[in-house]
């Protein structure tokens, strides 16, 4: 099943259950899916029919960086209740992303990458970068991943 489907699923399901806070996210995540749809429909990939599912994890990836940020200003600015509230809507955004990867996965990764890019130095950290991006979206933080890339790259140069 496709990830636009089991959002729509849960969507469904969320509203039999009457599971009012689940409801708003899941309602949230379909509009962001839609929004994308529409600002694709413009483009190049007139035939296609929307987003596919890699648009989709990475919308859902954005969300969760957004209210994981948001839930951090929250509790700075001692409102614990909202900040409860958007880390339970990172957990409803959450069950639909793949499980991420651990850090021995993300360095044997970033290796693969490299190797598979043929990146010899640090100027090639884009092509390594939109290859994770291609291949791990939704399983990585690549705000994480991008000093660790730039790591690896520098210790294959001998320094930067």
């Amino acid at each position: 099943m496709d990830m636009r489907s089991r959002v729509n699923v849960a969507l469904k399901q969320a509203m039999k259950d009457k599971e009012a806070e689940r409801l708003s996210t899941l309602r949230l995540i379909n509009a962001a899916i839609k929004d994308r749809d529409i600002a694709t429909r413009g483009t190049a990939n007139d035939e296609a029919k929307g987003c596919g599912d890699s648009d989709v994890l990475e919308i859902l990836g954005k969300m969760t960086k957004q209210r994981k940020e948001s839930a951090r200003a929250y509790e700075e600015g001692g409102r614990l209740d909202l900040a409860e509230r958007e880390l339970r809507e990172v957990e409803v955004i959450e069950e639909f992303l793949p499980k991420q990867l651990d850090d021995d996965e993300v360095a044997k990764a970033i290796q693969t990458a490299i190797t598979s890019t043929g990146a010899g130095s640090i100027r090639d950290m884009g092509k390594v970068m939109g290859e994770l991006k291609t291949r791990y979206t939704g399983q990585m933080d690549f705000g994480k991943v991008g000093p660790m890339v730039k790591d690896h790259l520098c210790a294959a140069t001998n320094g930067c």
